[in-house]
Order: structure tokens, then C-alpha cells, then sequence
């Protein structure tokens, strides 16, 4: 992302902010004729920049639930060991993120719960019977600073 200037750098803060933010507005809000930011983001898009669009949806309880987070140690860190955890933690839309981590633990993964109860159930269906894991250390989030609200 270093080759792209400060148009492109707006275009991508704003979609981030709202992705569903019509052409016209977006190519005020940057300075540009709607024609031209539609092609800048098509240019993004095309140099995989910008991957796609997604939609955040809330728990099946209403609420936001309990994000935590999880890092995962396993017993070995043979591509075999590699292959069958994360072949396993596909299987579950509990996690939403894994991610193969250097430093202490081997996998950072982000799970979401409907509550404290909810991840007690996952830790033990789930995390504790994924293979090769030998330490799991969690810790839950209080807010998610970048999609909450701001205050008024």
C-alpha cells in the first residue's frame, strides 16, 4: 500500500468507516468526480488492495455477544501439527479469525460468544478437543474501539 497517494489512502479510511457509502457522496467527500473515484476503486480492487466487502452481524442472541481472544499453543509445530489444527478450527463459526502467530503461541484466534456461559461451552466442545493443542490462554474484550459508537 506504500504506492498509493493520499486519494486513495481517504477512499480506503471512508470505505472502512462505511462500505456502503454511495459513489456520489464518497467522491465528494474525497475531492473527486463520481466517474473518477468509481475507477480509483475499481483500480484498488483490481490490484487486491481492496478484497471485498463484508457485513458485520450481530449474535443470534441481538446483542454484540463477547469477542475474545485465544492464543493457542500446540504440542509440536510440524506441518502436520499445522495442517490438522487449522484443517479443525475451519470447522467451527465460532472462530472467527485464526491466525498463525510468531512468539509465544503459536495461533491467535478470535472467537466470538453470546456470553460468558456461551464460551465456557466453546472452550470445552470446541478449543479443547482441537488437535495438538496443549495450552490455551483467553482473554475477553470490554469493546471493540473501532466499530463502537462514537460518544456524543
Amino acid at each position: 500500500m506504500s504506492g498509493l497517494d493520499a486519494i486513495d489512502r481517504n477512499i480506503i479510511r471512508l470505505l472502512r468507516l462505511n462500505a456502503r457509502m454511495s459513489n456520489a457522496k464518497l467522491a465528494e467527500e474525497v475531492g473527486l468526480s463520481p466517474s473518477a473515484c468509481l475507477r480509483r476503486i475499481h483500480i484498488l480492487e483490481q490490484e487486491g488492495i481492496i478484497r471485498g466487502y463484508t457485513a458485520i452481524v450481530a449474535s443470534a442472541a441481538g446483542g454484540d455477544g463477547i469477542a475474545v481472544m485465544v492464543h493457542i499453543t500446540l504440542d509440536r509445530q510440524t506441518e502436520e501439527y499445522l495442517n490438522r489444527f487449522e484443517s479443525a478450527v475451519r470447522k467451527y463459526p465460532e472462530i472467527r479469525e485464526c491466525y498463525l502467530m510468531t512468539g509465544d503461541s503459536d495461533y491467535f484466534l478470535r472467537v466470538e460468544a453470546e456470553s460468558a456461559q456461551d464460551f465456557e461451552r466453546i472452550h470445552k466442545e470446541i478449543l479443547s478437543s482441537l488437535p495438538g493443542v496443549s495450552r490455551i490462554h483467553s482473554s475477553f474484550s470490554i469493546r471493540n474501539v473501532l466499530s463502537a459508537k462514537k460518544p456524543r
